[in-house]
């Protein structure tokens, strides 16, 4: 992959999740409506999640984490879905408003953009980086 495109692509990409990380800490009750209620109090999962997407998208956006950080986000937003899940099956508001099933479709293709960026920043499209990754870590 052209280091100049992977610059290119990871640095907004990865501050973006900084981001909406942040936005977790400045409005935390924006949030809390589409954790799901099995996990307890939603506003530590909110603070939890903001934690994460701070961390793993700095570290995309930083060349010197990328390959684990990307891994991560990867993960991040597999188990994150949970709540985007839990707002369309449950039909939950937010700012009072609730959503068509198509936007929550759209939503979910957003997902998997998100995913397949964040698999192509680690370079794990082709495996390659990934068994590379395991084996260095002596799995």
């Amino acid at each position: 992959m052209e280091d100049w495109l992977e610059h290119l692509v990871a640095v907004p990409y990865g501050l973006w999740i900084a981001w909406v990380g942040v936005q977790h800490f400045r409005d935390p009750a924006w949030f809390e409506p589409i954790v799901p209620s099995i996990l307890g109090s939603a506003r530590f999962w909110v603070y939890a999640s903001g934690a994460f997407e701070i961390m793993l998208g700095l570290g995309v956006a930083l060349p010197w984490f990328r390959k684990e950080a990307a891994f991560g986000v990867t993960l991040m937003l597999l188990v994150l879905y949970w709540a985007n899940l839990n707002m369309w099956v449950n039909d939950i508001p937010l700012n009072g408003k609730t959503y068509a099933s198509h936007w929550h479709a759209l939503r979910g293709v957003g997902q998997v953009a998100l995913v397949c960026i964040s698999l192509w920043l680690g370079g794990f499209e082709t495996g390659q980086r990934l068994s590379e990754w395991i084996l260095s870590r002596g799995w």
